[in-house]
């Protein structure tokens, strides 16, 4: 039986993130048409579809089926990572383009859909907000579940845009994050505001001895605090001074002797001043504490 070419056949019925996600992907590529989505579990009907993801039961690349619900398939891939992978395959995504959207998105789809994923109340993952979009009735129409579909899809594809988007910003600011790493400071100088966490740690910042970033932000700049890895993003190399904690203004000022002291968080771990001067006093003082 002949193929549609860019058509692509997922289930009907309920849905979730990860076909709604894997077929975004195709979309956001430019691998499938959006009038040539077809939802059934018709086989003569899949038969025909170029793509088949999250039914058939059958994972094979080579004819571009991508189910994970088999007894056969032990793996830890969803729909969404299957065709993710893929697109890594066959090149369409590169390793670094691959390895961004698997952190900001894929395996957490992914650990949702095959049982992983914690369930922690209050906590509000992407395959939460898809699964909102399903009709609130038990058992609604089909057609009212087409709808529903389509929509989660349309916002999956923009988030997918948007992901797309910030890693090409990120990527084009790391030639200069590695020319500020190069100075091998207790810090890092940025005379433009970059995307600077990801690329500091695609750069080697675990390894690296800056302990705080300079950088102009909204007109002023700020003096923050690096964390020591990716994942412990939350935390600091060196925290900022204690007396400066959560003051603004005239109290950070005298508590600072800085006249273009803006604000510092409570936390200790960024600050706001008028001018690079200031700030770069504010690094002065921070590290002669340490030494």
């Amino acid at each position: 039986m002949d193929k549609i070419a860019r058509s692509l056949g997922t289930h009907d019925g309920s849905f979730h993130a990860d076909e709604v996600v894997a077929c975004a992907l195709l979309l956001l590529f430019n691998l499938i048409d959006m009038d040539k989505i077809v939802r059934t579990r018709d086989e003569e009907r899949l038969e025909q579809c170029e793509y088949v993801c999250d039914v058939g039961g059958v994972y094979d690349k080579q004819t571009k089926r991508f189910d994970h619900h088999q007894a056969e398939y032990s793996g830890l891939l969803s729909s969404a990572g299957m065709i993710w992978l893929y697109l890594k395959e066959e090149g369409v995504a590169d390793q670094g383009l691959y390895d961004f959207f698997n952190h900001a998105l894929i395996l957490g789809v992914d650990a949702h859909d095959t049982g992983l994923s914690p369930q922690i109340d209050g906590l509000c993952t992407f395959s939460h907000v898809i699964s909102n979009f399903l009709p609130p009735e038990y058992d609604p129409p089909p057609q009212e579940q087409a709808r529903a579909f389509f929509s989660a899809l349309e916002f999956a594809r923009g988030h997918l845009q948007r992901l797309k988007e910030r890693y090409r910003a990120i990527f084009r600011a790391r030639e200069k994050m590695q020319k500020a790493m190069e100075t091998g400071r207790e810090y890092l100088l940025l005379d433009e505001a970059l995307p600077w966490l990801e690329n500091f740690f695609a750069l080697g910042g675990e390894r690296h001895s800056a302990l705080f970033l300079v950088m102009p932000v909204g007109g002023h700049w700020k003096l923050r605090a690096l964390p020591p890895t990716l994942l412990r993003r939350m935390e600091v190399r060196s925290f900022l001074p204690e007396e400066w904690a959560g003051l603004h203004d005239k109290e950070l000022r005298r508590a600072s002797g800085i006249p273009g002291a803006i604000f510092c968080h409570k936390g200790r771990f960024t600050s706001v001043w008028e001018t690079k001067e200031d700030a770069l006093k504010a690094l002065e003082i921070v590290l002669k504490r340490r030494s």
